[in-house]
């Protein structure tokens, strides 16, 4: 997930209607539905925006090419695509709780930290049957280890994802920074070269939890255990997770990051820092590259680099990685055959080239001419130690307190300690309503 995903939209549970997109050999494709009118079969398939109905044109059209090619692989069918709101935290539990009573549609995009959840419930169909052995062995490890079950089976397709790096301006900080101390120096010596020092997110927000976690990952801490229990401030997980805490509140109070921070809630903010000159380094997404490259201009653009998150030391290491599944719900062998096709034929591949969304297989980046470019081998390599957020029922409110944690420490009006062990306690509160 590379957007936040508390958008405070309603759900949308009726498909959206538009004009054509496109028409051709008597095959039509509208807003809501792709292939011929009368087919004698219909696939329903609930998706995010990763469709023929993207906001943007071009990526819509390319969309709309990969799902008419897709029908007319598969004589007899029609895909109706019901559209999801902004909203995904919602989104993704209203298709859970249609699934536990029969009603979900048949094929889904799945957020992969909640994919967990679905496979718990036992309402994703295996995949195994429709994907290699080969294909499977190239995934990455944390995608791999995501979409199989206790079975050893498959249970979805995760097909993109995304990952944190740090961004810096190398005419004003030449090197990589490779641990907390070194990023620290780093973002003051910016502030003596007039720029405003570390930018990340730091208020209410998910991409504020997601961002920060790489930093207790790295040092090998756990959000639960394996039965999904909060244990962040338990045992030796306690210190790493305060050293992170602390390490972000050390930033804000030695003028490494500037006190806004508490306030950014946005990657948005960081490009337009970026095209303003008002900063020098900042945490972000993968996908921010090119968007800087979009804004900024050449000149500009050659200046900015990124690198693997720091740690508290150079070994210590890790980044957060999320990315969209596609998976079936229908118990029905041709809808779960079909769901499966469509992931293999629009999504695994096709739909990554098409929207530059990184691979989640090692050996696409050397098949598509975009993923070889050094930058995006660079963050393929980055992938092999990426960390997924666990996909437990406690995870949003995990995240919520942290949220609110940093709201306290970045701004200092409590102490860091008493701030984590309240983030905890509720935390565990909110573990015991479940």
């Amino acid at each position: 997930m590379k957007r936040s995903t508390r958008l405070g939209l309603l759900v949308v549970s009726t498909v959206l209607a538009g004009a054509p997109l496109a028409h051709a050999a008597g095959e039509i494709i509208t807003g809501d539905t792709v292939g011929p009118a009368d087919a004698e079969n219909t696939l329903i398939f609930r998706m995010t925006g990763d469709g023929p109905r993207n906001n943007d044109p071009n990526v819509a059209a390319g969309y709309g090419d990969l799902f008419r090619a897709y029908v007319e692989n598969h004589p007899g069918w029609k895909v109706e695509l019901q559209m999801m709101s902004g909203d995904i935290n919602q989104e993704q539990a209203r298709i859970l709780e249609q699934a536990q009573s029969g009603n979900a549609p048949d094929c889904a995009a799945v957020d992969s930290f909640v994919l967990a959840q679905f496979m718990g419930a036992g309402v994703l169909q295996s995949f195994s049957p429709y994907f290699s052995e080969e294909e499977i062995g190239q995934l990455f490890p944390f995608v791999r280890e995501g979409i199989t079950g206790d079975d050893g089976d498959i249970y979805a397709w995760w097909w993109s994802t995304d990952l944190r790096v740090l961004y810096r301006d190398k005419s004003v900080i030449a090197d990589a920074p490779e641990t907390w101390e070194a990023t620290k120096a780093a973002a003051i010596a910016s502030t003596d070269e007039g720029k405003e020092g570390l930018l990340f997110n730091g208020s209410r927000y998910e991409g504020t939890t997601f961002d920060w976690l790489a930093n207790f990952w790295g040092q090998g801490g756990s959000l639960v255990d394996d039965s999904g229990k909060p244990i962040f401030a338990e045992g030796e997980n306690r210190q790493k997770f305060i050293d992170a805490v602390n390490y972000y509140r050390d930033l804000v109070e030695s003028g490494a990051a500037p006190k806004r921070v508490a306030s950014i809630g946005n990657y948005d903010d960081f490009n337009a820092a970026a095209a303003a000159g008002t900063t020098a380094l900042f945490v972000g997404g993968n996908w921010q590259l090119k968007q800087l490259k979009d804004t900024l201009d050449e000149e500009t653009f050659e200046n900015w680099t990124f690198s693997a998150l720091p740690g508290p030391t150079a070994d210590q290491r890790s980044t957060g990685t999320g990315g969209w599944t596609v998976a079936a719900l229908s118990d029905d062998p041709a809808k779960i055959e079909m769901c499966a096709d469509l992931a293999r034929e629009i999504y695994m591949g096709p739909a990554n080239e098409l929207q530059e969304q990184l691979p989640t297989r090692a050996d696409l980046y050397s098949k598509y001419e975009v993923f070889g470019s050094p930058a995006n081998k660079a963050f393929a390599e980055a992938l092999k130690t990426g960390h997924a957020r666990p996909g437990v029922p406690v995870y949003p409110e995990i995240s919520n307190q942290i949220q609110i944690m940093f709201g306290k420490v970045l701004t200092g009006s409590q102490e860091t300690e008493a701030a984590v062990d309240e983030a905890f306690q509720a935390s565990m509160d909110a573990y015991n309503r479940l």
